[in-house]
This record gives C-alpha cells, structure tokens and sequence, in this order.
C-alpha cells in the first residue's frame, strides 16, 4: 500500500503486470503484420515445402508458450517469430491452390490464329482514336468459351481486348452518316467475337516491368485484338445488379462532368475525380510524374483521404456526435469508392481510413499503427502478392511514415502550440501546457490584446490568432511531407527510378488546392443533377482550382531540377535505407534528440540514393554489345574497354503509329539504369523509322549523352522530334557517311553506309541505315540496321569479317543474302525480333541460312536481352540474367 504524507487516505498501488497481461508493446498487431510479411518475402525467394514452413511455424509456437510463463518478452518475439514461417507456409499454400490453365491457354494464344470467342463484359470500353489510323476500343471480358477448330476450352478467363475499326471504314460510316462502327460495350453484355489471343508478355530484360503479374492480379490471362465487324451483341446479361447499377451511375457520372467542365479539363477532372480513363496529353502526366504529384491524377490515397477528412470535418461540425461522423464517413468513403474506378489502390485506401477511423473512435490516436496492421493482414490474407505491387507498399510506407514516424515528432513539437491557441480566455487552460507552450500562449494573447485596442476583438483573433494557426498549420504540412518524400525515396527509386526532388514544394502547393478542387468538383457534380444553375459556383470553384493546381505543376515540372533520374540502387543501399525507416520509426516516440537521431538517418538514406549512386556496372578490357529486348525494333547497348557507352537505337513503335506507351521511358531506361548507368557517352540512330527511334527522346531526356550519331538527315517528323532534344540537351550531332573512321573509347569505328550524296526521303528507307563496324584488338563487330541486299552487296565487296553481326531488317527475307554471310563469316548473330510481331519476322527460311552456315543466332523474343564480349581475340555470348 503506498499512502500520502499527509492524510490517512490510502492509495492501491498499481498490481504488477502478470504475465498473461503482456502483448507485446502499444502495435502488437502491426508488429505481426511485419512479421507476417517478412514471411510472405521470404517464401517468395526462398521457396522451401509448405510442410517445412509449418513444421518451423509449429516449432517457434511452442517454444512460445514454453517461455511465456517465464519470460514474456521471449514468449512475444517467439510469437512473432512463428508468423515468419506461417506467412511464408500461407504464400505456397495459396500459390499451390490457385487455379492453372496456362497449358491450356497457351494452344489458343499464338497471336495469329483466328479464335472464336463468347465473353461477357466486365469492364466498359472507352473509344479513341487508334495510332494505327482509324478507332479504337480497350474492354475486359471474361471468356464463356474458346473454341479453335475442334479445340474448345469452356473456362472463365479473363482478356483484355482491342476492338478496332480501320480508317477505310470510319471514312466508309462517315460518309453513310452513320457513326464509327464501334461502340461502346457496357457492363454485362455477353459478346461474339473472332480474335488473335496472346498471353502476356513482359520484355526480358532486368528491370523490366512485370507486365503479365500487373495483368494477372486484375484478372486478366490474356490479351485480344479483334476487328469491330466481328463483334455481335448476343441476348442475355451476365453479373451482378450491382454491377450494373454501378456501371451505370459511373456513366452517368462521367457524362455529367464532361458537360460541366468540356475538353481536357474534364478528362483531367475525370481522372482525379473516379479514375475516369478519358485521355489527355502525356506531356501532363509526365509533368505530374517529375513533380512527385502523379497520385493527384488518379483516384488514390490521397483523393480518399481528402475527401474523408472534408465530410468528416463536415459532419463533425454538425449535430451528429463523434460516432455518427465515423460511421457516416465510412459509409460515404466506401460508397465513393464503388463509384470510382475500384481498383486494387483504392480499396487498399477505403479499407485502411475505415480500420483508422474505428480504431481512432475506440482507442483515439494511441491505435493508428495497430490499425494499419489490420487493414494490412486483411489484405494479405485476401491475396498475399499484393506485398509485392508498388503501388500497396508506397501507401503503407507512407501511412507508417505518417503515423509511426511524423506524428509522435509533431505531438512533441508543434501540436502543444496548436493545442496553446484554444480556449485562449480561459486561465485554467495554463496548467494544461508544457512552458513553452503556456509562454507561447501567453505572448498571443498579448499581441492579441494590444492589435484588440487598435481594433476590435474579432478582427484581432482574425489577425494573430488566425495567422498563428496557419503558420503552425502549415509548418505541419510541410514537416509531414517531408517525412513521406525521404521515407519514400527508395521505393521511387527502385520502381520509378525518380528522386522527386521538388515534390516537397509541388505537394505543399497542390494538396492545399486539390483540398479546394475535390469537395468542390464532387458538389458540383451532386449539384448538376438538380439543377445546372446550382453546380454554377462550385463547378466554377473547381475549374479555377483545376487550373491553379495544373499552373503549379507546370511550372515546376519545366524546371531542370525537378528532373532527377537515378539508377537502381545496390542491394546494400536498400538495406541501410530499410534500416534507417526502422530507425526513426522506433526513435520517433523516444525524446526529441533520439527521434532527432531517427530522422537524420532517414535522410541521409535518401540523399545517398540521390547522390551517391551505384557505379556502372562493365567489364574493363572487354567490348560489350547488348541486344535489348524492345519487341519489334532495335536497341544495342556498347560499352568499350574504356567504359565508354554508347546506345544505337531505341526501339519504338513499328510503322507509323503514335502510341503512348513510350519504349524509351518504358523499357530501354531501367535496363540502362538497372546496370547502374545514369549517362551515356553517345546515342545514334541507324535511320528514321518509328521502332529505332521511337524511344530516344526519352533516352536522351534521361541519359544526357554527349554527341548524337546518325547517317541521313532524314526529313521526316520523328527524326526533326530527336534532332530538336538534342539539341535542346546541347549535345553535338555527328552526321556520317561511308569511308570515315574515328576511335571512340579504344574501339576504331568505320562507317560503311550511308553512300556519299545520298539524297533523304520521306518516309525514310531502310537503306538509309547508319552501318558501323568496331574494331578491338582482333575482334570485331558489324551494326548492319535495316540495310537490304543492295546495301550488303556493297560492303561484300569491302570484305567486312566480323565476330558478331547483328542481323539486318530483323530477319527479313530483305536482307542476309547468302554472298554477304559468305563474306562476313560470322562467329555470332543477333536478331532482334518481338515475339507476337505481325511481320512474321524473322523469315524461317533466313534462319535456316544462319544455320546452314553454322552460326549461332540469338533472337530477343526468345533468349531476351543477350550480351556479347569481345576481348580483342576470343568473342563469347550469355543472356542477361533475369
């Protein structure tokens, strides 16, 4: 019993915690979350049997509930230590369990065999225009049944399909005033169609995008294209009412913002607002990209917590209770979320606000980690490989940046002066505050009481109470996202390969406006369907918010700094990156010079991955040529024995088509970061067709390189759209002809083609094509473009023996005539070639002369990315690893 020194009365001392009472700290839940995850990693690269998995998980829980009892602490960790092997025994069990018909699929996705298709729609079509010419229409369905011959597959199979129309035939429905001959197919419909089925295919080089995972997570197994007139609508429907009541309210909905705000202001309000797939300028995306901002233009996290914190704050404010507020931002957050796009992002979003505002109303704010934790094993337990999306972890991180590390540091700082400001007449509040606080209080209220005598007590409040609240406001804003960019500035790193340098000051900016542009933009919409007069002032609101928010972006994505690209980090870097989030967030409840400590660590983390990137990885005293794997078109990395780089070519859309899937940015960029490469010495291109040159733009955006080779100065768009990067980027251009030579890097260069006085066209030809041979020591190698037999029989007369031939036209029957390979005698080819290409390349009968000539042939679609070294005698060639 413990008493006071001054009365009888008697005090119980607190009992002493049993051991029963012990549950591991204030985040039991979010520590098994971790320890769950680890698991899932683990199993993930380390596959062992679901039976040893168990059996470790089995073993750590008794060893649990042996030291228990004795010691608590030991009892937890050992608990926590049987969800690693539980989680990694849960990711095989699931994987085990998880339905396959890849075989199956596979006899129906050649890409060029005519299927015979009966699907139902799932996710409606958006017309645009094609980049082939003419229209286009990208819906998901879900196969009743495939049939090829004899062959039947009846099986629920996920396609995303193209529907196109050809421009002879919207020219054709034009001129007959009757319309595109798409349409658009809505939610349910059950379609007949004929297409060419792929499965799909990521590009195999490391750092590659997991594409066919991304796809496969959405539900979709293969992809399709199909010509609109093949397409009929049968009788029935198959889904849900739900399904169609949503399908139908998103049209709606679309359709109203469209008429409130025309053109690309409302495919940009579309897009913010539900995840509306109208299109707008890459330019856009890209700037939003650069800035940091991109998760403003796509239904995010950040569009869910807006909302909610408005309607909360909202509902707060009016007779409702704290309860009915919660349960009412619930409701209306979920029913927000059905409406938008109902992506894997946005119920990760709905599910963890829900958890945190329960867990708020229950326990306050000491459960906001805990909370994450059950939204977390909630998820992973619907799908555990959602660990592995990008987009999962980036709102994790930046949850458990804001709540385990931000907050506890603004409870120490800046909340008791934001807590000082209330009740500012009131005495009694003093004694409620730390010093400085109750000091800080203290000089408002003077000021406050002197600006009064000047004035009036309400424009006082206005003056100094109101200015103090937005510093302190502020001054939380910013420190809040501070600590979310370092925390994430490894994962934009490895995934993204961006140090959002300026995304401090752009979410500074913009997240006040898009707190504006969101309720406004939503009111406005409420609005439209009473009356068009009502949504007048908010839907103006929003168009002035759109723009002002748009302005900033802008602004700051032009400048040069706010475009920083890093290489992928080594493995030692994200280690200690991983290791410095757990530090502050361990630190961050500790005094303020512990979380102080934390806090440094984390960004000294960051800035390391900024500054100190990894060096380029090569081999000294070896020339290295790469074929990158870009699907139908070329780009070859050289890297001299010097360390010199140089990239020729950069793959590309074939033809003429304007995709917006860029393979420079897309594809040729993470390999070339993935090695560690953040400049490159030189780029050229062999000539001025779409699938070499597509990508460089980007590259040269990306890479910096010094001098641009090329051989025509060809007339047509894409190379002036080249030309004028480099020129914006200062680089010096070298225009070459046959007969010159130079050294770059130890390597001698001798340019063979194009023909003095060759006169450009446009479109530009194949004969064009920049033709180069590098000499190292006894080993050579022979760049041959798309150069055709004319162009070959002039160089067999030059005799030009090489090691290594990168094969002309991608196999084409065009080039690789039997007197060139005669010449040239390679030891090595390669062909880069994409694995579905409509040109049926390369030629079976080129490829039976590489191999009647005994010479060894790699093909990109099969081998992937294949690196060849020359070390001036011997020339040896490996695939890339993935």
């Amino acid at each position: 019993m413990a008493t006071t020194s001054s009365s009888t009365i008697t005090v119980p001392a607190p009992a002493p915690a049993g051991p029963l009472l012990y549950c591991g700290g204030k985040e039991p839940v979010f520590l098994a979350a971790l320890a769950f995850s680890v698991g899932i990693i683990a199993a993930n690269y380390l596959w062992r049997s679901p039976q040893s998995w168990l059996i470790a998980c089995l073993v750590a829980l008794i060893a649990a509930a042996f030291f228990y009892r004795r010691s608590p602490q030991i009892g937890f960790g050992l608990a926590l230590l049987a969800l690693i092997p539980l989680g990694g025994f849960y990711l095989q069990a699931r994987d085990a369990a998880a339905p396959t018909i890849a075989e199956n699929l596979q006899l129906f996705a050649t890409g060029d065999d005519q299927v015979d298709v009966t699907a139902y729609v799932i996710r409606e079509g958006l017309v645009r225009d094609s980049p082939y010419g003419g229209k286009q229409e990208s819906v998901d369905v879900n196969a009743e049944q495939l049939q090829l011959g004899d062959r039947v597959l009846k099986a629920a199979v996920g396609i995303r399909l193209t529907i196109y129309s050809k421009q002879t035939e919207e020219d054709e429905a034009r001129d007959e005033g009757t319309g595109s001959p798409l349409r658009v197919y809505t939610y349910g419909q059950r379609l007949h169609f004929i297409a060419k089925l792929r499965m799909p295919r990521n590009y195999r080089n490391p750092g590659a995008m997991d594409m066919a995972g991304y796809l496969a997570s959405q539900g979709i197994r293969l992809t399709g294209s199909s010509r609109a007139s093949s397409v009929q609508v049968l009788p029935g429907f198959v889904g849900s009412r739900i399904g169609l009541w949503r399908s139908a309210a998103r049209r709606s909905v679309l359709a109203h913002i469209m008429q409130l705000w025309p053109g690309e202001r409302g495919a940009l309000m579309q897009a913010t607002l539900i995840g509306g797939r109208a299109f707008f300028g890459r330019d856009i995306k890209t700037e939003f990209q650069r800035t940091g901002t991109y998760h403003i233009l796509v239904v995010s996290g950040i569009n869910v917590g807006i909302l909610a914190f408005t309607v909360f704050w909202a509902l707060r404010k009016l007779p409702f209770g704290e309860t009915w507020a919660t349960i009412l931002t619930i409701l209306l957050s979920w029913g927000y979320a059905f409406l938008a796009d109902l992506g894997s992002p946005i119920v990760r979003a709905t599910i963890t606000l829900g958890i945190y505002l329960v867990t708020r109303l229950l326990f306050r704010d000491r459960a906001a980690l805990n909370g994450l934790g059950i939204a977390a094993l909630g998820i992973l337990l619907v799908n555990p490989r959602t660990l592995f999306e990008a987009s999962f972890q980036l709102t994790f991180l930046s949850v458990i940046a804001v709540a385990g590390i931000a907050v506890p540091v603004l409870r120490q700082t800046v909340y008791p002066f934001r807590k000082a400001l209330s009740n500012l007449d009131s005495p009694a509040f003093n004694f409620a505050l730390p010093t400085r606080a109750a000091q800080f209080r203290f000089d408002v209220r003077l000021v406050r009481d002197q600006i009064e005598n000047l004035s009036n007590r309400r424009v006082a409040n206005f003056a100094i109470v109101g200015a103090a609240r937005f510093v302190i406001g502020a001054a939380e804003l910013l420190f809040t996202s501070t600590v979310i960019q370092i925390a994430l500035a490894l994962p934009m790193a490895w995934y993204f390969h961006r140090a959002t340098t300026m995304a401090l000051p752009a979410n500074a900016l913009v997240i006040p406006i898009a707190g504006i542009l969101l309720p406004a933009a939503v009111v406005a919409v409420a609005a439209s369907y009473v009356a068009q007069w009502l949504a007048w002032l908010p839907a103006l609101i929003a168009r002035y918010s759109l723009d002002a928010l748009t302005g900033t972006i802008h602004t700051i994505g032009h400048l040069r700094v706010s475009e920083v690209r890093v290489p992928t980090p080594a493995l030692w870097v994200c280690c200690a990156a991983a290791g410095a989030f757990g530090l502050a967030l361990l630190l961050a409840r500790r005094r303020m010079a512990l979380a102080s400590v934390g806090l440094a660590g984390l960004l000294v983390a960051a800035v390391w991955i900024v500054l100190f990137p990894p060096k380029p990885r090569w081999q000294p005293g070896v020339l290295e040529v790469t074929a990158i794997d870009v699907g139908q078109g070329d780009s070859l990395l050289l890297i001299t024995p010097e360390g010199k780089t140089l990239l020729m070519d950069a793959g590309g859309t074939p033809g003429n088509a304007r995709s917006d899937f860029d393979v420079g940015e897309e594809v040729v960029s993470p390999y070339l970061w993935s090695r560690g490469i953040r400049r490159l010495d030189a780029v050229a291109i062999s000539h001025a067709h779409a699938d070499h040159l597509g990508g460089m733009r980007s590259v040269i955006s990306n890479f910096q390189p010094r001098e641009l080779w090329y051989g025509v100065e060809s007339p047509s768009r894409g190379f002036r759209d080249v030309e004028q990067a480099a020129r914006s980027n200062h680089m010096g251009l070298k225009p070459f002809v046959a007969g010159e030579s130079f050294e770059f890097g130890r390597v001698h260069v001798r340019v063979l083609n194009p023909q003095p006085g060759w006169r450009p066209r446009d479109p530009p030809q194949d004969d064009e094509s920049l033709v180069l041979r590098l000499q190292y020591g006894g080993s050579s190698v022979l760049l041959l473009g798309d150069a055709h037999k004319r162009i070959e029989k002039l160089l067999v007369d030059e005799a030009p023996q090489s090691d290594l031939l990168k094969v002309g036209h991608h196999g084409s029957a065009t080039s690789s005539s039997p007197e060139f390979l005669a010449a040239v005698k390679p030891r090595y080819a390669v062909v880069s070639v994409g694995f579905y290409n409509s040109f049926k390349l390369p030629r079976e009968d080129v490829m039976e002369r590489y191999a009647d000539a005994h010479i060894p042939t790699y093909r990109t679609d099969l081998s992937g990315a294949v690196s060849f070294y020359l070390d001036g005698t011997n020339i040896s060639a490996r695939p890339v690893p993935r």
